[in-house]
């Protein structure tokens, strides 16, 4: 019978804890596994783990960070060129905006708003609908006889 005074774990699934710094019979003695002289080997002692042995440590050796980043707060744009849109037109769209460009492959993100650059240039006559355009980029589709509609307030202004 199973009684509290005979119960025992099983053989070899417990071990005897290492008795360090007593003596050497008993495994661990004279320097009790911490080497031989030396700042480790002390109590208290030791590095800090960003210690490089003496050398310039990494954080003396990187340049210091000037200026602002203001990255979290950034808008972010598919950036499309008025050479873009030219593309367009010869596709067969007849407006342009987040829907037409991402049906004929222009822009891929649909969760990104879209902005309208002037490089190149535009010849057809066409509605533009985008959330953000540059001056150079107004000034060329009014030359060239076309509407642009900006849906957000977020303009360059030049």
């Amino acid at each position: 019978m199973l009684t509290i005074n005979t119960i025992t774990s099983t053989t070899g699934s417990t071990r005897k804890a290492k008795r360090v710094g007593r003596g050497n019979g008993s495994g661990k003695g004279t320097f009790s596994g911490r080497g031989m002289n030396g700042q480790n080997c002390r109590s208290g002692g030791g590095v800090p783990d960003w210690f490089e042995g003496g050398q310039t440590p990494l954080f003396r050796r990187m340049p210091k960070l000037k200026g602002f980043s203001n990255a979290r707060f950034k808008t972010h744009y598919n950036v499309i060129n008025l050479s873009d849109i030219e593309v367009a037109v010869s596709k067969g769209v007849k407006e342009v905006n987040k829907q037409t460009l991402l049906e004929t492959g222009i822009i891929t993100r649909k969760n990104l708003g879209v902005k309208l650059l002037g490089k190149g240039e535009l010849k057809a006559k066409i509605t533009i609908t985008v959330d953000a355009a540059s001056q150079s980029a107004k000034t060329a589709v009014e030359k060239a006889g076309g509407t642009l509609n900006i849906t957000s307030d977020t303009s360059e202004k030049k």
